[in-house]
């Protein structure tokens, strides 16, 4: 398989469990297969993430989404050992993360996956730069090399000009900057994020949200991040692994688990979900003709329903789907409001 093609992470049959004897948990099918509390009770363990299996691809964003106590910070710790996992595989681009020894993992940690926190770590004697620049340090980037690769990255998330300000004296907003900056500095290959907007306050979060989207149109760095929002999984997450009780419930785009759930406990996670801001017009188009590329209703097949309506309502008719200049259907009023209404239920394109 070529590096291209290669996932970043392949995860298969993760476990963590923590408690006595926590490895016979895995082994033994009985145990495996107990409800949390009854595990609880018979055995004094609690299984924080129970048989997970998944790829993360090269420049996606994936998003790991779960209740309070679902494994999702367990599990993005256990990608690179911050947590040992109890049994199961990891993999960075093919190599086993459970057979690094130390220093291995210190390099992978240094230098291909860099973490960001909910609490931000920050080292209140230092200035931003000096903060920005400490992962250079510790790698030993000469000081007049570090600070120049820190003082760029400094600028890509809009602190320029507060270079020599202490961590006192910035917002959380902004202390939040710095954390990412310093994750970035590193040029890693993967970013791993553990819920770091969910203290920010609701505009100053939406706005961190937005800074995530930008820098990812603009580097495309594999991403994974933890949250226990729906809406920043579906706004942020290119595909979602929904968690409940340390396992994986659902894995798929926004689209899949907005329009397919795949149990009780996904549909009423999404039961409230603006489906027009989610469903793609793949969703709702129907096989037909349409006047081409250059029609005025034309749509891209990945525009939403919210605007694939009000196309159809200003034009008063039909809109073509076009991708790379090919008509693939069309879209009208009845099949866009069926997809909003739930009745039309999700396919993958062909």
């Amino acid at each position: 398989m070529s590096t291209a093609t290669t996932p970043v992470f392949s995860v298969q049959g993760l476990w963590k469990v923590f408690g006595p004897k926590a490895d016979r948990v895995p082994g033994d099918a009985g145990l495996a297969a107990l409800e949390p509390a009854e595990l609880r009770s018979r055995t004094g363990c609690t299984a924080a993430v129970r048989d997970v299996s998944f790829d993360v691809r090269r420049n996606e964003v994936f998003v790991v989404m779960g209740l309070s106590g679902s494994g999702k910070s367990t599990l993005v710790r256990c990608l690179t050992r911050l947590i040992e996992p109890t049994a199961g595989t990891i993999a960075i681009d093919g190599e086993d993360v459970r057979a690094m020894d130390r220093a291995r993992l210190r390099q992978l940690r240094r230098h291909r996956a860099a973490m960001v926190f909910q609490h931000f770590g920050l080292l209140p004697h230092r200035t931003v730069l000096d903060n920005v620049a400490y992962g250079l340090e510790i790698q030993g980037v000469g000081r007049a090399e570090r600070r120049e690769r820190a003082a760029s990255v400094v600028a890509k998330v809009g602190l320029e000009g507060l270079e020599k300000r202490r961590p006192s004296q910035l917002s959380g907003g902004q202390r939040q900057r710095v954390g990412l900056a310093r994750a970035l500095a590193v040029d890693p290959q993967v970013l791993l994020f553990d819920e770091p907007f969910s203290a920010l306050d609701p505009l100053i979060r939406r706005d961190m949200q937005d800074e995530v989207i930008r820098l990812h149109r603009e580097e495309g760095r594999t991403m994974v991040f933890i949250t226990h929002d729906l809406s920043e999984a579906l706004k942020l997450g290119d595909r979602i692994a929904l968690m409940r009780d340390g396992r994986v419930v659902q894995l798929g785009t926004p689209e899949q688990i907005v329009g397919s759930p795949a149990d009780d406990y996904v549909r009423e996670f999404v039961r409230d979900v603006p489906r027009e801001q989610v469903m793609t017009v793949r969703t709702a188009m129907r096989p037909g003709g349409c006047g081409g590329p250059h029609h005025p209703g034309a749509l891209a097949p990945d525009a939403v329903v919210a605007d694939a309506i009000r196309t159809v309502a200003h034009h008063g008719g039909p809109a073509c789907v076009v991708e790379d200049g090919r008509c693939l259907g069309v879209v009208d009023h009845e099949r866009l409001l069926a997809v909003v209404a739930g009745t039309e239920r999700f396919r993958e394109a062909a």
